[in-house]
């Protein structure tokens, strides 16, 4: 697939990996959708990439929304051939936590935004990249969701988390084999540990101390690199059903 001719939707592109994610679409020629419940944000976000973007404001964990917000885009752009889910809520608890066990509404939450959230967006996608005319090798569109090493390593009050990106990471297969008869990629690109505005806004000695765990590059990792990565998968034809891990080889200790 043609980088510079991407038309893309990002969701939670008003920040962090979605936003480096767009800034790479609008700087190789492509154009692109924010997709963010960040209104104030997500507005000045798309103003500072021009006229190659815009904002709609999107809940992905409402379904109503995001196939609004997908056809939108459509409209808007005159096609669709690139999905990069980033959107995504972190948050830590333990199951049996100090005062009381987690609530269940606090799980749930999290499956619905991580998981079901992306699902919604993937499946809105495909059913309009299925009708694109394909390139040279039969490409229509390609989709990328983002996982996270907790979903291999979760630590010590993760299991929400974790489990909300272990499903991403086993539906890309399953996607993957469906869509294939219609041209469609789903890759999964699982980050380790990135400096997003939640980590920036951490202490330093902390981002030190996170930074020296990574193996190599001994640092954390950039939103820019995440980006090239979404770029390489998009060129790339023949990765598909893939998960990446971006993580300078780090494995996530119990805690």
């Amino acid at each position: 697939m043609d980088f510079t001719k991407a038309i893309a939707v990002v969701t939670g592109g008003a920040s962090g990996l979605g936003y480096a994610s767009a800034q790479k679409i609008v700087a190789e020629g492509g154009r692109v959708a924010l997709l963010d419940v960040n209104k104030e944000v997500g507005e000045a976000a798309a103003k500072t990439l021009g006229d190659n973007a815009i904002f709609i404001r999107t809940d992905v964990s409402d379904e109503g929304q995001v196939i609004a917000a997908v056809e939108k885009t459509h409209t808007h752009f005159g096609g669709l051939t690139l999905v990069v889910n980033c959107a995504g809520v972190i948050g830590a608890g333990r199951v049996l936590g100090r005062e009381a066990p987690m609530d269940g509404s606090y799980f749930a939450k999290t499956i619905q935004i991580n998981l079901i959230g992306s699902f919604f967006v993937a499946k809105a996608a495909a059913n309009l990249m299925q009708h694109n005319a394909p390139n040279a090798d039969g490409e229509r569109g390609v989709i990328i969701s983002t996982a996270s090493i907790a979903a291999f390593e979760g630590q010590i009050g993760q299991a929400a988390y974790s489990a909300s990106k272990g499903g991403v990471v086993a539906m890309a297969m399953p996607m993957a084999r469906e869509f294939a008869r219609m041209g469609i990629r789903v890759n999964t690109i699982a980050p380790g540990i990135f400096m997003t505005p939640m980590m920036s806004g951490m202490p330093e000695e902390v981002q030190k101390s996170l930074a020296a765990q990574v193996p190599f590059p001994s640092r954390l990792g950039r939103p820019e690199e995440y980006a090239d990565t979404v770029k390489f998968i998009y060129e790339m034809a023949m990765l598909n059903a893939e998960v990446i891990r971006l993580d300078g080889a780090i494995r996530m200790q119990p805690k």
